[in-house]
């Protein structure tokens, strides 16, 4: 899940001109200081559904926006189950 999410983030960066890409990421990024703004954030909710059928913040009770890359993995892991 986590490669598929990355490769996605890439996308997204890509997507809204961003300059930065990433390889590898740490768990620990701040999603806020990934290159992605709320445009690129909703960017790659959309090219996730997209490629996993799945949008975890839809199913939702109450909403959460994670701040870390690894809180974002978290979410998808945990409704994709």
């Amino acid at each position: 899940m986590k490669n598929i999410i990355l490769d996605k983030l890439n996308e997204a960066l890509e997507q809204t001109d961003s300059d930065q890409r990433y390889g590898n990421i740490n768990d620990d990024q701040v999603l806020l200081e990934s290159g992605l703004d709320s445009l690129g954030f909703a960017i790659l909710v959309a090219l996730l559904e997209e490629e996993l059928d799945l949008d975890p913040f839809q199913l939702m009770e109450d909403a959460v926006y994670p701040k870390t890359f690894g809180e974002f993995v978290a979410i998808y892991e945990k409704y994709s189950s």
